[in-house]
C-alpha cells in the first residue's frame, strides 16, 4: 500500500503531530527535546522531505509562552530552554498570542492524524497544567513574620539608627 504524501501540510501543524505523537508513544514522558520533535517529524515524512522551519517552529513560532516573533500560536508549551510538550488550557502564556490556534484543524492534516487532534481534545487537554513542586520565592512568603510582631516599627527603625 503506497500512503500518498502531501507537501501542503504547515510546518507547525506537523511540529504538533510529532509531538503528540512522541507523548502518545512515550506516556511516562512529559515533555521532549527540539531534537526529538524534530526527529520524529522527519521520521513520521508527512511531507516529502522535512523542511528546515519544523525545528523553527518547535523552537519558537508555536511556543505559547515565549514572546512571539514571526509566529503566535499557541501549540507548544516550553518547559524548559529546550524542551517542549502540546500546550493545554491553563497553561500560562505570552499576552500576545492570545486567541491563536492550538490545534491543528482536522482539514489542514492528512486523516491518519485525525486520532490525535480526537485524543488531544477529549483526554490531554482535560489534564492540569504541571505546578512546579515549590516556588523558591513564593516560600519566602511569610519568613520572619514573627521577629517583629511585638515591637513597633517606628521604635524599631529609631533603634537602628542609634545603633
Amino acid at each position: 500500500m503506497v500512503i500518498a504524501l502531501r507537501t501542503d501540510v504547515r510546518e507547525a501543524d506537523e511540529v504538533w503531530i510529532a509531538t503528540a505523537l512522541l507523548l502518545r508513544e512515550n506516556p511516562n514522558r512529559s515533555d521532549f527535546t527540539l531534537i526529538e520533535i524534530r526527529d520524529r517529524a522527519l521520521q513520521e515524512a508527512i511531507t516529502d522531505k522535512l523542511r528546515p522551519g519544523v525545528y523553527r517552529h518547535a523552537r519558537e513560532h508555536c511556543v505559547a509562552n515565549l514572546h512571539p516573533s514571526a509566529g503566535r500560536l499557541r501549540m507548544l508549551f516550553a518547559t524548559g530552554r529546550l524542551t517542549r510538550r502540546l500546550y493545554r488550557d491553563g497553561d500560562t502564556y505570552h499576552p500576545e498570542r492570545q486567541g491563536y490556534k492550538t490545534v491543528p484543524s482536522r482539514e489542514d492534516i492528512p486523516t491518519r492524524y485525525h486520532y490525535l487532534v480526537d485524543w488531544y481534545l477529549a483526554e490531554y487537554t482535560k489534564q492540569q497544567p504541571e505546578k512546579p513542586e515549590h516556588d523558591s520565592i513564593l516560600e519566602l512568603l511569610g519568613l520572619g513574620k514573627g521577629l517583629w510582631s511585638d515591637e513597633d516599627p517606628d521604635a524599631y527603625v529609631r533603634r537602628l539608627r542609634e545603633e
